[in-house]
């Protein structure tokens, strides 16, 4: 998430305003991805704690939406878990992948 290709794109095509967490958060993030939910593991604190990180950049920097950029986090956090959209990309490219696939003839 710190390099510079989906957030130049998505700011420059679509003129949208991307924040990333900061690095104790990403630190946090990458840890709860590999140690847990690569895992299989399930935890409600770490549910707790990516609410949290994702209600301060609401409430701090004004998102009004939140990119699931990674296939794991979807398995922990739902549209119900927080009052802005949340865009899952694994659902995205997958509905994405079967409307090219059907349009396909």
């Amino acid at each position: 998430m710190e390099q510079n290709f989906y957030r130049d794109r998505l700011e420059k095509k679509y003129g949208l305003n991307v924040i990333i967490p900061n690095e104790t958060e990403r630190d946090y993030i990458n840890s709860v991805i590999f140690d847990e939910l690569c895992a299989g593991k399930l935890n409600n604190e770490s549910r707790e704690q990516f609410v949290k990180i994702i209600n301060r950049f609401v409430n701090e920097d004004g998102a009004q939406g939140v990119i699931l950029g990674c296939t794991e986090i979807p398995l922990l956090i739902k549209q119900s878990d927080v009052k802005v959209p949340v865009f899952d990309t694994t659902t995205i490219h997958s509905e994405a992948a079967v409307k090219y696939a059907l349009n396909m003839t």
